[in-house]
């Protein structure tokens, strides 16, 4: 009981300063403040989920905390200003410049958390991972450098001095670094041209390089090849060679050439029309595309001809199931006709010598 009493007399000494109570005053309703938007966020958030939209989503689960330091870092300035203006008036222009320099960081790292938000949620979304990786970092660059010459500016320092000094370092950088800056221009220049994508089969027929795109940087392309093994490409390399992108091909080819006996040249005829009957009707062939079933040439063993159409589907593995489909369909029909599909062999004629009378 007397603790209580000691600390209640206390209390009423301590608040009985007129500083001491409004510094009190301002805490607490900070206090309450940061509560009630904690709880503001919290309501919101359980309402923005059962929406279908991301965006809304991403934007509160950025502001939370943020608002919640701004909060404080006003309530605390205030109170440090209040003080500052009943003691020292020297500090007050310093409260000015740390508040300012916390709220740029606050604002900073507010947008640096949205942009990695929206990123996420366009990605979820089915959005292009090439395209808005790269819009991404564009922008993340851009806050960051506009914060630090907003803080350079605040403590003082000279911009046109800092951008000045930064153009003759810049020229120094370039050519100590020109590999590096070659490989961030050349990632760069996928991100504009978009040759190829994150997700996408890709190979180069100047260079062993063939795989699937993993990751898009600003100095190195990842592609992990067909055997699971990565890859790691210079950027600056795909602006000197050619490059091939089979997914985003239209239609797989089959052309393959078939061999018949000899003996079986007067079946050629009905061969090649039926095979030909087959591909026009064919389910799994694009009727759009070329096709051709002509006899071809007579070669050393055989008599061939040969077949040039498009599949519908790319799929790799796919298409080779509708290949042999195809070839075995092809295979039943010169066996109807009683013929045999050719492999090599020999003929020697011996010839008959007279014996001499």
């Amino acid at each position: 009981m007397n603790t209580l009493q000691e600390l209640m007399a206390f209390s009423s000494v301590w608040l009985s300063d007129p500083l001491v109570a409004s510094v009190f005053a301002i805490v607490l309703a900070t206090a309450f403040a940061s509560y009630a938007s904690r709880r503001t966020v919290l309501v919101l958030m359980a309402r923005v989920t059962q929406t279908e939209n991301p965006w809304d989503d991403a934007l509160l689960r950025t502001i939370r905390t943020p608002l919640n330091v701004l909060i404080w870092i006003v309530g605390l300035s205030l109170a440090a200003e209040w003080v500052a203006e009943a003691r020292s008036q020297s500090q007050i222009e310093l409260i000015g410049i740390v508040r300012y320099l916390a709220f740029i960081g606050l604002v900073t790292l507010f947008l640096s958390r949205l942009i990695r938000e929206l990123e996420a949620a366009y990605l979820s979304s089915g959005g292009d991972e090439t395209t808005v990786t790269a819009i991404a970092k564009l922008v993340r660059i851009s806050v960051f450098i506009t914060a630090a010459l907003m803080a350079m500016q605040t403590l003082g320092l000279s911009i046109s001095g800092v951008l000045t000094f930064g153009g003759i370092g810049g020229i120094a950088v370039g050519f100590a670094a020109k590999d590096l800056l070659a490989n961030f221009f050349g990632g760069l220049v996928i991100y504009l041209d978009r040759p190829f994508k994150v997700g996408d089969w890709i190979r180069s027929p100047d260079r062993d390089i063939e795989g699937t795109v993993i990751r898009i940087g600003w100095r190195l392309t990842e592609i992990r090849t067909f055997s699971q093994r990565p890859l790691y490409i210079p950027n600056s390399m795909f602006s000197t060679i050619s490059l091939e992108n089979p997914s985003r091909m239209l239609n797989r080819r089959i052309f393959e050439t078939i061999g018949v006996r000899y003996s079986d040249l007067s079946k050629m005829r009905e061969i090649v029309a039926d095979v030909h009957a087959l591909l026009s009707n064919h389910d799994d062939i694009d009727q759009d595309k070329t096709l051709i079933v002509n006899f071809d040439a007579f070669n050393a063993s055989s008599v061939d001809f040969f077949i040039y159409t498009f599949t519908k589907t790319i799929n790799w593995v796919e298409y080779h199931s509708v290949k042999q489909k195809i070839l075995l369909e092809i295979a039943d029909i010169i066996a109807g006709h009683g013929a045999e599909i050719a492999f090599p062999t020999s003929t020697v004629h011996l010839e008959t010598i007279q014996p001499e009378s």
